[in-house]
């Protein structure tokens, strides 16, 4: 039940790189089982009826992707996204700053930690109410060692001494604290020139004392390819083992048009000057108009001359761009995402390229998924058939879709 009277913002950190997972993007949108990392601590905060308030703080390139494809709108709880730092410090001062003035409480948690328990948060809050600083820690289990400084991991460094590990945790998150105990920490660290690896660190520089409650063994942080394994495999059980589970479906989408003189060629919404352009009700982007066919074939929910009519007049001249993106939208209130997007544009010319970046990009953004999501290729048909004669062009895309549902929803 909700503690009358105290205001509970919980800042979900997510704006760290993915390099040490193997990944290009940014860690938030590094997905597991097919969903974006940090959604999985969404979904958890979401539940808790403590939480009055989430900022989402992701990387400056990831603000508008997760303002579309990770925030809720009219939920209970007001949701907002806010452009990380240079580093998790600075990237907490930027959450902080979007606080409400009614908060009390702020909830610190790491969007690498998916597996996020309703029980651990609890847990936090009910100690933070009297204590006003609470992190969750495991105590150690293993023997500890301190290596002799300036010794790099890899160089078979000298053991200095063993530590008593009765008196050592290991430190995970959430970590609560009262909002304005929190913020004039990290006003003192940045005017101090002092960095830290956690927030609690910086509390205790206050000389205000932090207290300790039982974390969850089962609370991971992702940091390597391996956790990341591990943690796909804990998914994959968790939903088969119980009345829910992963769904995968697949679907494939084909468009054709011709080329016309009376209009720019737009593919992918991207716009090829001084080519033809091609023929049609919208703006006839045929990469588009593929893939909404595709997603629309995966979801079961039949194909785009159904959804946007080449009949209907609020749909001439439109950009594809916009009924991709509501294509997509479509699917998430149905409840599927999107795994990825292949596509391939048939065509003599233009050559696509030099523009595939562009075009992924503009394909990731309208279905509010990451680049890495999306493939774009060109081929020719070597002068064969009617693209080879340069009459119009082709293109196919097929798409994986995946939702969690109940076992006799299939």
């Amino acid at each position: 039940m909700r503690r009358p009277g105290i205001a509970t913002t919980a800042l979900i950190a997510a704006a760290g790189r993915g390099e040490r997972l193997g990944r290009s993007e940014y860690k938030a949108f590094v997905t597991l089982a097919g969903k974006p990392l940090v959604g999985y601590a969404l979904e958890t905060l979401r539940s808790c009826p403590e939480i009055t308030g989430i900022v989402l703080v992701v990387a400056p390139p990831d603000v508008e992707r997760a303002r579309v494809s990770l925030i809720r709108s009219g939920s209970g709880s007001a949701e907002r996204v806010v452009a990380g730092g240079a580093d998790r410090m600075a990237s907490v001062r930027a959450g902080l700053a979007e606080l409400d003035a009614a908060c009390d409480m702020v909830l610190v948690h790491d969007g690498a930690r998916p597996f996020l328990a309703p029980e651990l948060i609890g847990r936090c809050l009910s100690a933070a109410a009297q204590h006003a600083a609470v992190i969750a820690a495991l105590p150690a289990s293993d023997t500890i060692k301190e290596v002799a400084a300036g010794q790099e991991p890899c160089s078979c460094p000298t053991v200095a001494a063993t530590l008593d590990r009765s008196r050592l945790w290991l430190v995970q998150t959430p970590q609560v604290f009262r909002s304005a105990l929190l913020v004039e920490a990290h006003a003192r660290a940045l005017r101090d020139g002092v960095s830290a690896t956690d927030d609690a660190s910086l509390v205790e520089r206050l000389g205000h004392p932090v207290h300790v409650v039982m974390g969850d063994p089962a609370n991971i942080k992702i940091t390597s390819p391996e956790d990341l394994a591990k943690a796909e495999s804990i998914v994959r059980s968790r939903a088969h083992g119980g009345d829910r589970e992963i769904v995968t479906r697949s679907g494939i989408g084909y468009d054709a048009h011709r080329f016309t003189e009376a209009r720019p060629l737009i593919l992918a919404g991207v716009r090829f000057e001084g080519e033809l352009g091609l023929l049609g009700h919208s703006d006839a982007d045929v990469v588009c108009h593929a893939i909404c066919d595709a997603l629309l074939g995966a979801a079961g929910a039949g194909d785009i001359g159904q959804h946007f009519p080449d009949t209907d007049p609020r749909y001439a001249g439109i950009s594809s761009l916009s009924l991709l993106a509501r294509t997509a939208a479509q699917l998430r209130e149905q409840g599927w995402k999107i795994s990825n997007v292949d596509t391939v544009v048939i065509a003599e010319a233009p050559r696509i390229a030099s523009r595939i970046p562009e075009m992924r990009r503009a394909l990731a953004q309208a279905m509010g998924i990451g680049e890495s999501q999306v493939n774009v290729k060109g081929k020719t048909t070597e002068g064969m058939g009617f693209t080879g004669r340069r009459e119009g062009i082709v293109a196919e895309a097929v798409c994986t879709v995946w939702s969690e549902r109940a076992a006799n929803q299939r």
